[in-house]
């Protein structure tokens, strides 16, 4: 198991071993936004504006305490949900607001960092680089296995029903808790590219 749990530990879970998993560094602008909402970028984003992301099957997530205190935050209207603690403000995970995606994208603030290696591997892909704040920008690399390791996660999923056992959507498919979208404002105000 790796731990997942928020900077004060109200929020406390693990993601269960034996999955298929992405480690993924990502330079988006809407990573770094959601990075920025926080007001402590330098913990969620490195110095170019990347964002270290662990993609795993919702259904081998678990939490044993403080699902209630879990937020989501929405960029805009259809975009990612971008789940959060409520208590210490720390950045979780993305999902989709379709429950049958069936995966959530763990940002590195949640997971235990020195078990990281271990538990999934150093290889690392890099994306959307064209946004990576300063000069030199990286270079973007592993995104054809990565998405293939994305589609077969996702196909998996469905096939065999494991996003109907996702921690963060009802049954019906609708998410644990309501979401809070950003206006045009307040995203333009979080906006450095």
């Amino acid at each position: 198991m790796h731990q997942v749990q928020c900077r004060c530990g109200q929020v406390h879970g693990h993601v269960l071993r034996g999955a298929p998993s992405s480690r993924v560094k990502c330079y988006c602008s809407d990573c770094q936004s959601f990075g920025r909402y926080f007001g402590e970028e330098a913990q969620v984003l490195d110095a170019q504006g990347g964002t270290e992301i662990i993609q795993v099957c919702q259904s081998r997530l678990r939490f044993e305490k403080g699902i209630e205190h879990l937020a989501i935050l929405r960029l805009t209207e259809n975009g990612m949900l971008r789940w959060y603690a409520r208590c210490c403000r720390t950045p979780i995970g993305n999902t989709m607001s379709d429950l049958k995606m069936g995966f959530i994208g763990l940002i590195h603030t949640c997971l235990d960092k020195s078990a990281i290696d271990t538990d999934f591997g150093r290889q690392m892909a890099l994306f959307s680089t064209s946004e990576a704040l300063g000069e030199p920008k990286p270079e973007q690399r592993g995104v054809f296995p990565t998405i293939l390791r994305f589609v077969r996660l996702v196909l998996m999923s469905r096939l065999l029903g494991r996003y109907k056992k996702s921690p963060l959507f009802r049954e019906s498919g609708e998410p644990i808790t309501n979401s809070y979208v950003l206006s045009a404002d307040e995203l333009q105000g979080l906006r450095i590219n």
